[in-house]
């Protein structure tokens, strides 16, 4: 008998032993603390003025909302993503993030928001020499990466024979307008919005993806109070229609 109510009393010295969930954090701290790298269109872009905008910027901003807080930006890059965040400065990193093993071995994500997987970038003119992977892992095919993302790690794993050279992700749509490489590997979905911004540049088969991909928010892990908030604000934001709104602004968003 007295096994058995130790037993049952086991879940709730565990919860009274763990640390306070971040959804309890925020609502006393006042603020949301949110890691983003703000060079990834249509997700998340820094202006000039220091201020962010993007979909998952406005998306972030409609979460911050729901719990009555603001939003403390904190800036990060594709190299130092996983590192800043494992810092525990942030709450949530939002920006484009692709789901990946090697990150959930170190945190948790939360529900997949899309589908997006990795196609080529390239100039208009030449779509035909850069159909297919093998066309690309090739030494003479010059391939620009920002450093550190899935896109690099792409070019490791199924390019190895290519060139391959890093670059910051703002001025990386220059260097193949200039014919200074010739390949970005990307997901479809920034793919297509600079085919629309970048005269010149089309995005290779984008509905016919070299790599299937998600995305989705990356959460602290073992905090399961916080993701659970997440996963339900984000269910609701597309039960309503927010979360297709804040695609809209940036890109098409194709009739249900």
């Amino acid at each position: 008998m007295k096994r058995a109510y130790l037993l049952c009393l086991l879940p709730t010295l565990a919860l009274a032993d763990a640390p306070p969930s971040r959804l309890d954090q925020v609502q006393q701290r006042g603020h949301l603390n949110v890691c983003t790298t703000g060079d990834y269109k249509p997700y998340t872009v820094k202006k000039a003025d220091g201020s962010y905008e993007g979909i998952d910027i406005t998306l972030v901003q409609s979460l911050a909302q729901s719990l009555g807080v603001s939003v403390q930006w904190l800036p990060t890059t594709w190299k130092t993503l996983m590192p800043d965040f494992l810092a525990g400065q942030c709450d949530i990193a939002v920006g484009g993030i692709s789901v990946t093993l090697a990150r959930q071995k170190q945190a948790w994500f939360s529900s997949t928001l899309d589908v997006d997987g990795k196609v080529p970038l390239v100039r208009c003119d030449e779509q035909a020499k850069y159909q297919t992977v093998a066309q690309i892992n090739r030494p003479e095919v010059r391939v620009i990466e920002p450093a550190g993302g899935t896109n690099e790690a792409f070019v490791h794993a199924y390019l190895p024979k290519a060139q391959l050279s890093l670059h910051d992700n703002v001025t990386i749509f220059d260097e193949l307008r200039q014919h200074r490489a010739d390949v970005m590997i990307t997901d479809a979905s920034e793919a297509l919005y600079h085919q629309k911004l970048e005269p010149g540049l089309c995005a290779v088969n984008p509905q016919r993806y070299m790599q299937y991909g998600e995305k989705a928010y990356l959460l602290p892990q073992g905090d399961l109070n916080w993701k659970l908030y997440v996963d339900q604000w984000l269910h609701l934001a597309k039960a309503t229609g927010a979360y297709q709104q804040a695609q809209a602004q940036w890109i098409a968003v194709p009739a249900p």
